[in-house]
């Protein structure tokens, strides 16, 4: 038989019995489990948000190297492109420049993706902006590559080509270089012989006899052929391809007709004195991409270096042009 209980009554100051009946131990069972769910409540909360279950450090231990591995990816693809800016420098500065081509305009180097939102799907994650930033990477890395791809190709077409090129840039005098005191003015600011102002001077005379010969400074095409009593008078335009144009001007007679191929070195016509000139001689000009340039830079075939040194000492001085 269960020993009776007893709990003290302080306001009588005497122990009163405990009536065991159902009703009581309900009322203690209810307690126990009241107190004791919320205790187990508060573990649980505790255990899932203070520390991680086996799961969640597995989880996040996959993170951390998923996250490790982005950034190794990150840091590669900045070797990756400090490597294609060393091959596109090269590409402009060197290759480019051999061949003379124009180097590629950076908005085409730098061009992204246009369209919707191509990383849309990459969004709402917990490390998105880690793996928008290695896919934009890449995506970059891939369309420079594509460029500089094509790129090459246009280099590898014009290493093909590099005999055809050498023999139709301008490269020799248009007058034979029996003597260098025939070259009377050259590229710069000039006397004009008539207005008497200086105004540019956009290409070099070679005073001569009439009747001397007059010689393509490169292989092309006849480009234009024209007979005038003024500004150029009678002269030709060669077309040589690869953005070069030569033109000869003042000439007596002209013995070519446009559409016509000539070479390198073969007779075009004659020294004349026609159009706006005051005395025998031919006006030879270089053209590059439509840019009147200095021709003194494209007597490198048949000179030596002493004779193209006392060139350039002639063609420096600022005197009277004889157009």
């Amino acid at each position: 038989m269960a020993e009776a209980k007893y709990r003290y009554n302080k306001i009588t100051l005497s122990y009163e019995k405990i009536d065991n009946n159902l009703f009581y131990k309900l009322k203690m069972l209810l307690s126990y489990v009241l107190v004791g769910s919320f205790f187990a409540f508060t573990f649980v909360i505790l255990t899932y948000t203070v520390f991680d279950s086996p799961k969640e450090k597995i989880l996040k231990r996959n993170i951390d190297q998923l996250t490790l591995q982005y950034e190794i990816l990150l840091s590669r693809s900045d070797q990756i492109e400090t490597i294609l800016a060393d091959l596109q420098r090269r590409d402009d500065d060197i290759y480019r420049v051999i061949f003379e081509a124009e180097p590629i305009p950076g908005d085409i180097r730098e061009a992204g993706f246009g369209g919707v939102n191509r990383y849309k799907n990459l969004q709402g994650f917990d490390q998105a902006n880690l793996m928008i930033a290695a896919t934009k990477k890449l995506d970059k890395i891939a369309k420079q590559l594509y460029v500089q791809s094509k790129s090459f190709d246009d280099v590898f077409d014009m290493a093909k080509n590099k005999s055809e090129m050498l023999a139709a840039i301008p490269a020799i005098q248009p007058i034979s270089n029996e003597n260098l005191t025939r070259l009377a003015s050259g590229y710069g600011m000039r006397i004009h012989p008539i207005y008497k102002t200086t105004k540019l001077h956009t290409g070099m005379d070679f005073t001569a006899p009439k009747g001397t010969a007059i010689y393509a400074t490169g292989n092309g095409v006849i480009f234009e052929t024209k007979e005038s009593k003024r500004g150029y008078g009678n002269h030709i335009i060669i077309d040589h391809g690869y953005g070069y144009k030569t033109l000869y001007a003042h000439m007596k007679r002209i013995i070519m007709r446009e559409g016509q191929k000539v070479k390198r070195g073969e007779i075009i016509g004659y020294v004349g004195n026609s159009g706006t000139s005051v005395g025998p001689h031919l006006h030879y000009e270089v053209h590059k991409n439509g840019v009147k340039i200095n021709p003194v830079n494209f007597y490198y075939n048949d000179l030596t270096p002493e004779e193209y040194e006392k060139m350039l000492e002639i063609s420096s001085r600022v005197n009277q042009s004889f157009d």
